[in-house]
Parts: C-alpha cells; structure tokens; sequence
C-alpha cells in the first residue's frame, strides 16, 4: 500500500530541514573563515510547486499520486546582512535566526505528523 501523500509531504520536509541545518551548521562553522560565502537552501515552497505530479495506475481500478522531491543544492546567498574585510559573508545572528526557524518547522512537522497518527487510529478504531 502506498503512503498517504499527506505523510510522504511532512517526510520530505524533514529531509530539507535536515539539509538546510546542516548548511546553517556549516556557515556558523566557517563564520571566521576568510573569503567563505554563506549558503542557504532553495525554499521549500519552490521545490514542492517546481514537482511534478504524475498519476500512476498500479491496478486496473486503482489510480494513484506519485510525488517525487528532489534535495535541493546550495545557492549563494544574496540578501547577506555583513560582509566583513576578509569577505566573509556569514552573520552568525542572521544564522541563529534561521536555526531558530528550522527547530519551530520541525516542532511543527512533528504536531503534524502527530494529529495524522491520531486521526488514522480513530480511523480505525472500533
């Protein structure tokens, strides 16, 4: 049986946000690097609606959805908030903030992902 699409969407936001703490971690650990260029992913709004859907019979009378979210590469970052001497790029305050914002999506995914189990074991229950 195949995912439920909604499941399948909050799993391939995990996958980005994991990606995109590992290059917020990456720009904190080169914030005193000379000439290194902070780096952020591609939002993940533009990745989903850049996705093709495609229908899928897997059975004569069944038809489904298969949704396929590629992981997103680095793009440079263009709205920097410093840019020091050594041109260096990262703004460890800027970097918090964006750490702060991948913790409260995945508290969210999470409350999400919750409300989808519970509404499958009502679904079920007898």
């Amino acid at each position: 049986m195949e995912p439920v699409f909604l499941t399948k969407l909050v799993s391939h936001n995990n996958d980005w946000l994991s990606v995109r703490q590992a290059t917020i971690a990456e720009n904190i650990a080169n914030a005193n690097t000379p000439g290194f260029r902070a780096k952020d992913l591609e939002p993940f709004t533009s990745v989903v609606s850049k996705t093709q859907l495609a229908m899928t019979a897997t059975h004569d009378s069944h038809l489904g959805q298969l949704m396929e979210v590629s992981r997103t590469s680095d793009v440079e970052k263009a709205d920097s908030w410093t840019v020091n001497h050594s041109g260096n790029s990262v703004s460890l305050e800027q970097e918090m903030v964006k750490a702060g914002e991948v913790a409260r999506d995945h508290a969210l995914n999470a409350s999400i992902a919750k409300s989808f189990h519970r509404m499958y074991l009502a679904a079920v229950k007898p």
